[in-house]
């Protein structure tokens, strides 16, 4: 697979998931119980990552993912050197 089409396709499935978790959102959002709301992030400079959250549990989340997107990355990254 050319390596232009799997940044394509990465980009697609990211703003896929993004409409995807708006939609859940939003179903979500007419239920009588309200819960309480966590919000974290992560900031990649380079192949640092700099992770951030609200609660522990949403922090042990986000860095979780922040290890797999920085190992994505620097697989994609050292790909052409391996062929």
């Amino acid at each position: 697979m050319d390596l232009v089409a799997f940044a394509l396709i990465l980009i697609f499935a990211g703003f896929a998931l993004i409409v995807l978790s708006l939609l859940v959102a939003a179903l979500r959002s007419g239920e009588e119980e309200r819960g309480k709301a966590e919000a974290g992030g992560v900031v990649l400079i380079g192949p640092v990552p700099i992770v951030f959250g609200t609660s522990e549990g949403i922090t042990k989340l986000t860095l979780i993912l922040a290890v797999a997107l920085t190992a994505m990355a620097l697989l994609i990254f050292l790909l052409p050197i391996f062929r």
